[in-house]
């Protein structure tokens, strides 16, 4: 008989009466369309089909393949009878059961020839690929994003070099339906400031993160950890417009502990800051990519780094928790539950590598650390540089055997990195590079109180651990920054 008009239909008028559910793929829909036929004289008026508007052929059926009605109605199973009066559903049942449905109808002999039950099918509006699509459909004119248009005879990925969009590498074009699913990974309204960028000092919005989180690679569900990482690094603590003037080196460094890093399948273990984990790569370049696209910090412009490096690109990694002898970074560092997942930030330059592959005592090994760590900087710079501490398993292992804590090994270190001033002043060793010589006398410490920061990661095989040096520590350049990720 054909379909229905169903714009601007409205599921509380619906009159009096028995309305079903149903869909074409659905044995038990089809089984029982002859039932349907058989309650048109019995107060059956309308008949609904989610995938089908020609399903029962031969009723009228209203077309609801955009689920609008069986949304409003929250059908789970189809086939569902349900019984309205007064505008309002006060009786249901769902599959098929005779006995259930003449109790429904009021009606007798229902199904002749049928059996007395079959249970339904779940309805299309349990597909979650369709349940995302409508959220998508809601956000989307929600965004506020200024947009941009390509011409017919531009290739949509040269269009975002060419306007400055990139990081020298391709970028995922941000369109409306890809902005909108990425903000499916936060419960945060997407008008809500996050931080104000540098240089620019621009108000950045979970919208404008999305967006570059979407550039970058991103999956939704990693976009909480870039919100973190945003809001840390964007602090006046870490500096963000400092570490960008500098001629230095280092890049923002983000380094993932808790549930969230397991949850969202980042890597920890082998190659751990290297390349291959999606989460790892896009996470620390969404990062970047606020910064330019938000913030204008632009390479050649107020991004005066001398060499820079590749880290500056992406840099991101999770903590080996699972197997560590020592609790996480975010548990020591800031006083977190285990239970949380936190960001740390940290303004790193390049990789420096240790071997030791002989050490089996744990003073032997630290002070192969401590030796490698005197060298960060300028052997002769002392309180300048922080330094990331990166122990891999097999390092771990010697500390893990020997009952040494996180604290202990720490210690070991500063008391091993307390340099005599006369090692340290110019001219000491032949290089004029140096304090002046009235430190002659004093002792230092390679590192301030709270610049060595432990963190366990990488592969099992190797005994191989690395450090990765900062900018200039503290008050005159940056500081170590830890924050919560929130969903």
């Amino acid at each position: 008989m054909g379909a229905a008009d169903t714009k601007g239909f409205d599921c509380s008028s619906l009159p009096d009466g028995l309305v079903a559910v149903v869909k074409r793929d659905c044995p038990t829909c089809v089984l029982i369309a002859p039932v349907l036929e058989q309650l048109v004289g019995s107060g059956l008026h309308t008949v609904i089909s989610q995938d089908d508007p020609k399903f029962p052929e031969a009723l009228a059926v209203i077309d609801d393949r955009d689920l609008e009605i069986s949304f409003a109605l929250e059908i789970d199973t189809v086939p569902t009878l349900l019984k309205v009066a007064g505008g309002r559903v006060v009786d249901s049942t769902v599959g098929w059961s005779r006995e259930l449905w003449e109790s429904l109808t009021e009606a007798t002999s229902l199904g002749t020839g049928l059996p007395d039950f079959r249970p339904g099918c779940a309805s299309l509006t349990n597909d979650p690929r369709i349940a995302e699509a409508r959220a998508v459909a809601k956000r989307i004119p929600l965004l506020r994003s200024r947009p941009f248009e390509i011409g017919s005879d531009e290739d949509e990925m040269e269009a975002l070099f060419d306007r400055g969009y990139t990081d020298g590498l391709p970028v995922v074009p941000p369109t409306p339906e890809r902005v909108a699913r990425m903000l499916g990974g936060t419960t945060r309204a997407p008008d809500a400031i996050v931080a104000i960028v540098p240089p620019d000092l621009i108000e950045c919005t979970v919208e404008k993160i999305a967006v570059n989180a979407v550039m970058a690679g991103c999956k939704p569900e990693y976009l909480p950890v870039v919100l973190a990482a945003v809001e840390a690094a964007c602090t006046d603590e870490f500096n963000a417009h400092g570490l960008l003037c500098t001629t230095w080196f280092s890049g923002p460094m983000v380094i993932v502990n808790g549930p969230i890093a397991r949850a969202i399948g980042m890597n920890s273990g082998v190659n751990a800051l290297g390349q291959g984990n999606r989460a790892n790569a896009t996470i620390g370049r969404a990062l970047q990519l606020v910064i330019r696209n938000v913030g204008g910090g632009r390479p050649g412009e107020i991004d005066r780094a001398a060499l820079g490096n590749p880290g500056k690109y992406t840099f991101c990694f999770a903590e080996r928790e699972h197997d560590s002898p020592w609790e996480p970074l975010h548990v020591s560092r800031a006083a977190m539950r285990e239970t949380q997942s936190a960001v740390t930030l940290f303004a790193a330059g390049g990789l420096h590598p240790i071997v030791d592959q002989l050490s089996r005592e744990p003073e032997s090994l630290a002070r192969s650390f401590a030796a490698a760590l005197r060298a960060i900087g300028h052997p002769k710079n002392v309180m300048v540089w922080d330094t990331v501490v990166i122990v891999t398993p097999e390092h771990a292992r010697v500390f893990r055997e020997a009952g040494w804590s996180k604290q202990r090994f720490h210690e070991e270190l500063m008391s091993l990195l307390q340099i005599p001033g006369s090692e340290l002043i110019r001219g000491a060793g032949g290089i004029a590079e140096g304090l002046p010589e009235n430190f002659a006398s004093a002792t230092l410490p390679k590192f301030r109180d709270g610049g060595l920061l432990i963190v366990h990661a990488g592969g099992e095989a190797g005994m191989f651990s690395a450090l990765i040096p900062g900018w200039a520590s503290g008050a005159v350049g940056s500081e170590i920054v830890t924050h919560e990720v929130r969903l």
